[in-house]
């Protein structure tokens, strides 16, 4: 799943390991949730999007959802 943890995270100067510890997970998972290869629980997605003070629709982009969103030309008859 695609996700702004990497920029957010960024942005506010944080290091992996300090937002790891302000939610309580290791460095390691925060690595794996940024480059898409763990999708957090949901209990575990509302506390990052408390952190960054967003919802968590503003953090993860669902790429299915997305699809179903901007169809494809063939999808728009084109």
């Amino acid at each position: 799943m695609k996700n702004e943890i990497a920029k957010k995270r960024q942005h506010r100067g944080w290091s992996q390991a300090e937002l790891g510890m302000m939610i309580g997970v290791s460095r390691q998972t925060i690595i794996s949730i940024e480059k898409g290869k763990y999708d957090p629980s949901l209990p575990l997605a509302f506390k990052l999007a408390r952190v960054f003070e967003c919802r968590i629709e503003d953090l993860f982009d669902d790429e299915l959802a997305s699809a179903r969103q901007d169809p494809s030309p063939q999808q728009k008859g084109i």
